[in-house]
């Protein structure tokens, strides 16, 4: 078998080794790069996509832009390339759902108040997002198909017994997302260090190649940032993804009275094959009710 000149979604590719099918010789018949299972299933038949009859969306994109008006031109990093692969493919065959939700942070930030001074002894910068990765650590031990994977084929799903966290980091040099491992047998202390260590090296190009990969769900924060809300996309072989966003104040009827409450947007994509939406709803119950009440997230 030669090169790869074909992209394809990991259950196209499994579909394709039990039928004894090269994916290449697929892509080089039909004239597409973009495989889907359909392509194996008439490639079986003995029949022949092509461009011209099912078009790869990719030809369109071919277009002088100069002819247009004054461009440049710059490479796209490689970490780029693969990410773009990797989420295309898991945005084309993973049905997913997106459950929208919030927070009410006024404890949160109360106590987060209270430790700023045991914070600075220890030299520790205690953000919210520790306490984020506090709590999905907790509600992954608790609803376990969240903890989970599915099988390339979607025939098996294989549920973990470690909690890890991948923290979504933007640097220069593209998306990296390092792993917080055993976030559930951590403090909040030690989440917080471990955040702002992988972060610096994430941004510094210093991640060890064993400190990516292997999350058991992942983090997309957005605060410092902006937005109200998003979508984020599930990053496979993980089942869902936590997006974060800004922090805003909003009235809420309490006894008889409006009172201005610090809520943080939640956004939890999750894949449909395994979690559906009642499965959803209760996990997010329980994650903003850790973060309404912190204290019941355990402190060293």
């Amino acid at each position: 078998m030669g090169a790869q000149s074909y992209i394809a979604s990991p259950s196209v590719v499994a579909y394709a080794g039990r039928n004894k099918v090269d994916l290449n010789e697929v892509a080089q018949k039909s004239g597409r790069t973009t495989l889907a299972r359909e392509d194996v299933e008439m490639h079986l038949k003995g029949e022949t996509t092509s461009a011209s009859t099912v078009p790869d969306t990719a030809r369109y994109w071919d277009v002088d832009h100069a002819a247009f008006g004054p461009v440049r031109e710059e490479p796209v990093s490689r970490m780029a390339r693969v990410a773009s692969a990797n989420l295309s493919a898991a945005n084309s065959t993973i049905p997913q759902v997106t459950h929208h939700d919030r927070a009410d942070l006024r404890k949160l930030e109360a106590l987060r108040a209270s430790l700023k001074a045991e914070a600075k002894r220890r030299g520790i910068r205690l953000t919210a997002l520790a306490f984020h990765v506090k709590a999905l650590s907790v509600c992954l031990r608790e609803f376990p198909r969240f903890n989970a994977s599915l099988s390339a084929d979607g025939e098996t799903l294989v549920l973990k017994h470690y909690v890890h966290v991948g923290i979504a980091v933007d640097t220069q040099h593209g998306l990296m997302v390092p792993v917080i491992r055993d976030a559930d047998r951590k403090g909040l202390w030690q989440i917080a260090e471990d955040i702002t260590d992988l972060a610096n090296r994430a941004q510094s190009r210093k991640i060890r190649p064993d400190e990516m990969g292997g999350a058991s769900m992942s983090i997309s924060n957005l605060v410092g940032i902006g937005g109200t809300a998003f979508t984020p996309i599930v990053n496979p072989p993980e089942l869902a993804i936590l997006g974060i966003t800004r922090t805003e104040t909003v009235p809420v009827w309490e006894e008889d009275t409006w009172v201005p409450v610090p809520m943080v947007p939640l956004d939890l994509s999750y894949d449909h094959r395994v979690i559906n939406g009642a499965d959803a709803a209760r996990f997010m119950a329980r994650y903003t009710g850790l973060l309404g009440d912190p204290r019941r997230m355990v402190l060293p």
